[in-house]
């Protein structure tokens, strides 16, 4: 069963081969530590860890590397209004690089509670800017940086290719660009460094060549892939937003000092929206974090089971009533599979089908039906138990180290057990049997072990699937 991804270069799903046999370059963009992250901001990084889950499936040692860009990031995409850094500074009062540590910390904070799993190397963008000068630097002696009065500036125009990724309509651009265009060349060049404003102290600046600045976005992710992956690996990702501008400018200054388009596969998550049109945003006010569902009392594990019930290409709505429900599904696969026992082995057949959707660029919709069907199955508990941790290999839903909350046992319940615990004493398995079943009734499954009975509290869906 081989791997196809959809890359947005081709604009097709295409068979997945490395560059270097069984090693896998994996460079994904962080987030900007201005602020916290929103949770569709981590759609992305859940998709992006799926991905990586069914890389090392398909037997790749996968290289993941991950941004953290605490500089450079100006207000508008376009090289317009101030850095979010200094920004932020203004306005709490706390120092910019008080901000980043924060944010990053908070971050961090998030990808561990969606179960992702930690990348080969957190990259900041303060921690590289030798490497980005140097990068610029290259840039420069191929011919196409040229200087204004706030910066270096890259010429679009010298690149025949440039904004192939999102098929970008240059020409349509160039017509319709406005007076604000200042002394930039072409509407679609943009900002390799920018020089600190005369009069202004910035918290984050550094000396170059051309003068005492501060890089621009782009050029960081330029500079960190090919210092930790080459300037050619194999798979680049982001959100959707990224492919007008971000990536179309990576791809830019790469092609310019290297020869190549950075990566071999470009992958895209799509937004996560409010109503049928409206993205999640921190500019437009909507803004959920995950605190925001702890504050509800829910697991933020299951915002990754919703994320994995949409493609990532496509877009998925987020309702309160849409995370109850996934929610609701997590609970339940988490209790099936304590009750489970140990030592089974993999159904060969369910384990085939869920590669399958797996590896057809990513199809965790149809691969979460596949376990629903397992879960439904007649196949023995510990045969379920076993291959559900297959499957969990991928989804990530951390079932193995979930254990059931501790739950005070009422006295008649214990005195129910109590008498069971004697029946089966006494080889009087009918009334044992007819005690569990009683138990059940009333809200409690009991697992037999090697270490006596274990109860397990568990909801009327459930008693009634026993039942």
């Amino acid at each position: 069963m081989s791997l196809a991804l959809y890359d947005t270069w081709s604009r097709s799903v295409r068979p997945f081969t490395p560059i270097h046999a069984d090693v896998v370059g994996m460079y994904c963009c962080g987030p900007t530590v201005y602020d916290h992250a929103h949770i569709g901001n981590l759609r992305t990084y859940v998709f992006e860890d799926v991905l990586r889950r069914v890389l090392m499936r398909n037997g790749y040692d996968v290289r993941h590397v991950v941004n953290i860009t605490d500089v450079g990031h100006l207000t508008s995409d376009a090289d317009e209004g101030e850095d979010k850094m200094e920004k932020g500074s203004r306005r709490t009062g706390e120092s910019a690089w008080a901000i980043a540590q924060r944010y990053t910390e908070a971050f961090v904070s998030d990808w561990r509670a969606l179960n992702l799993l930690e990348p080969a190397v957190w990259c900041r963008a303060t921690d590289h800017i030798a490497e980005q000068i140097a990068f610029i630097a290259e840039i420069e002696r191929a011919g196409y940086v040229y200087r204004t009065d706030d910066g270096l500036y890259f010429d679009t125009s010298r690149q025949d290719s440039y904004g192939y990724l999102a098929r970008l309509d240059r020409a349509g651009l160039q017509a319709g660009k406005r007076v604000a265009l200042g002394a930039k060349k072409n509407a679609t060049d943009f900002a390799l460094w920018k020089f600190s404003p005369v009069g202004v102290q910035r918290q984050m600046e550094w000396d170059s060549p051309w003068g005492r600045g501060f890089p621009g976005w782009h050029i960081e992710c330029s500079a960190m892939s090919a210092k930790y992956l080459g300037t050619w690996f194999d798979i680049h990702c982001g959100g959707e937003d990224h492919i007008a501008v971000h990536h179309s400018n990576e791809i830019a200054q790469t092609e310019a000092a290297h020869g190549s388009r950075l990566a071999n596969f470009w992958l895209h998550g799509h937004f996560l929206t409010l109503d049928a049109t409206t993205k999640m945003s921190k500019s437009g006010g909507d803004f959920i974090r995950l605190q925001s569902l702890r504050d509800r009392h829910i697991d933020p594990v299951a915002y990754r089971y919703l994320c994995l019930t949409a493609h990532y290409r496509g877009t998925l709505h987020f309702t309160w009533d849409s995370l109850e429900a996934a929610h609701t599904a997590l609970n339940r696969l988490r209790q099936l599979y304590a009750r489970w026992p140990e030592g089974g082995t993999l159904d060969a057949r369910f384990v085939e089908r869920f590669d399958v959707e797996v590896n057809e660029d990513l199809n965790l919709p149809k691969a979460l039906a596949v376990l629903w069907e397992l879960v439904k199955s007649d196949l023995p508990p510990a045969t379920l138990r076993a291959t559900l941790d297959s499957f969990d290999a991928v989804l990530g839903l951390g079932l193995r180290n979930w254990t059931p909350a501790q739950t005070a046992i009422p006295d008649d319940i214990q005195v129910l057990l109590d008498e069971r615990a004697q029946a089966r004493s006494n080889r009087d398995w009918t009334k044992a049997d007819d005690l569990r079943s009683t138990l059940l009734k009333h809200g409690w499954h009991v697992e037999d072990g090697k270490d006596g009975q274990r109860l397990v509290r568990v909801s009327g869906s459930e008693k009634a699937m026993d039942d």
